[in-house]
C-alpha cells in the first residue's frame, strides 16, 4: 500500500515513522522546504525533534502532486488547513482513497467535526472512507518509540481494522471505536480543559485543584458529547478520560503550555501577542462555547476559558467565579 502523510510537522513525522517501522511504503508531504530537506538528507526533523534520528526509509517531498496514487492519505495538518488541503487533493487524486484524520477540533465557521469536514469536501468518487486516529498521544514520545495507545475511530469496522493493523506494533497499540461523534467531540473538548489546566497551574493551583478541574472537565466533555449524539461510555475510554489526562498534565501539550503562560500573567494578552504555534483548544473553545450557548448546555469551565481568551477576563477572576457558583449536586 502507498501511504502519504500530508504534513511534515511533529505528529505527521512521528506517525510516518510508526508506519515506516512497520515496513510500509510511506512518504511525507510538507510545505517547508527546510523540513523536507532535513528528512531526506539528514533523516531528522530538527525543528521539532532536535538531535533525534528518524527511520531512514521515510521520504519527504514538497510537491503535493506526488500523493497521486495513494491508497491511504493521513492528514496531519492544522485544523484550519484541512478543508483547503482536501480541496487541493480533489484536483490530484485519481482513485478512491481512505483518509486518516489525526487532528482534534472543529471547522471554525461551520462547527463541523473534522471527519465531517473531510467527507463534505473530498469528492464522492475519491473518498473510500474516513478514519480518525486519535487518543492520548504526544509526538515527542511516539518519535522515541515510547509506549502509546490510541483509537481508530470509524463506523465502518473494516476501515478501522485496516488502520489498526497498519499502525499497531510493539510500542504503538491501536484499539477500535465506532462512536465517531463521541470520540471526536471528546478529543476536541479536552483541549479546552487542558487550557484551563495550564491556567490553573500558572496561577498557583495545587493537586487538589487539578483533580477537581479534570473531573469536572470530564463531566463537561461527556455532557457536550452526549448532547451531540455520542455514547456516555466513550468518555471513560482513550478518547475521553485518557486524552484528558495526558493533555492536562504534560508539558508537551501546547494547550497546557498556552494556559500556563496565560495563568502566569493573569491575562491572555501576552499569549495573543506572542503565540506562533497552533493551539487547537483556542478555536475549539470558541466553537464549543457558541454551541453550548445556542443549545443551553451547561459548560462552566468552557465559559470561563472563553471569557479569558475572548473577553479579557482575568484567570484569577475566572477561578473565583467557578468556585463561587451556586452549590449543587455532582452530576
Amino acid at each position: 500500500m502507498k501511504i502519504s502523510v500530508c504534513g511534515s510537522g511533529s505528529w505527521g513525522t512521528a506517525l510516518a515513522q510508526v508506519l515506516a517501522d512497520n515496513h510500509h511504503d510511506v512518504s511525507v508531504w510538507g510545505i517547508m522546504e527546510e523540513e523536507v530537506k532535513d528528512i531526506n538528507e539528514n533523516h531528522q526533523n530538527s525543528k521539532y525533534f532536535p538531535k533525534i534520528d528518524i527511520n531512514p526509509n521515510i521520504q519527504a517531498f514538497s510537491d503535493l502532486n506526488r500523493v497521486k496514487g495513494s491508497d491511504l492519505i493521513l492528514l496531519a495538518v492544522p485544523t484550519g488547513a484541512i478543508e483547503s488541503v482536501c480541496l487541493d487533493l480533489n484536483e490530484i487524486l485519481d482513485k478512491k482513497t481512505i483518509f486518516i484524520n489525526v487532528a482534534k477540533g472543529y471547522h471554525p465557521v461551520t462547527h463541523e467535526r473534522l471527519s465531517v469536514v473531510i467527507r463534505n469536501t473530498i469528492k464522492e468518487e475519491l473518498l473510500q472512507d474516513v478514519v480518525s486516529l486519535i487518543g492520548p498521544s504526544h509526538a515527542e514520545e511516539v518519535i522515541l518509540r515510547m509506549l502509546t495507545t490510541v483509537n481508530a475511530v470509524c463506523e465502518n469496522e473494516e476501515s478501522s481494522k485496516l488502520v489498526q493493523q497498519l499502525f499497531s506494533n510493539g510500542y504503538f497499540r491501536v484499539y477500535r471505536n465506532r462512536d465517531v461523534v463521541g470520540a471526536e467531540n471528546g478529543v476536541a473538548v479536552k483541549n479546552i480543559i487542558a487550557l484551563a489546566s495550564g491556567i490553573l497551574e500558572g496561577i498557583g493551583g495545587g493537586d487538589n485543584a487539578r483533580a477537581a478541574l479534570m473531573t469536572r472537565g470530564l463531566a463537561e466533555m461527556a455532557r457536550f458529547g452526549t448532547f451531540k449524539g455520542g455514547k456516555p461510555e466513550t468518555y471513560l475510554g482513550l478518547t475521553g478520560v485518557g486524552d484528558l489526562i495526558v493533555t492536562c498534565t504534560s508539558i508537551h501539550s501546547r494547550n497546557f503550555q498556552a494556559g500556563l503562560l496565560i495563568g502566569k500573567n493573569d491575562s491572555a494578552d501576552l499569549f495573543w501577542k506572542t503565540n506562533t504555534k497552533t493551539v487547537e483548544g483556542v478555536n475549539a473553545c470558541k466553537v464549543v462555547y457558541e454551541e453550548a450557548v445556542k443549545n443551553h448546555i451547561s459548560m462552566p469551565i468552557t465559559t470561563e476559558v472563553y471569557k479569558v481568551l475572548y473577553e479579557n477576563a482575568k484567570p484569577s477572576e475566572a477561578i473565583n467565579n467557578l468556585m463561587n457558583r451556586e452549590l449543587k449536586s455532582e452530576d
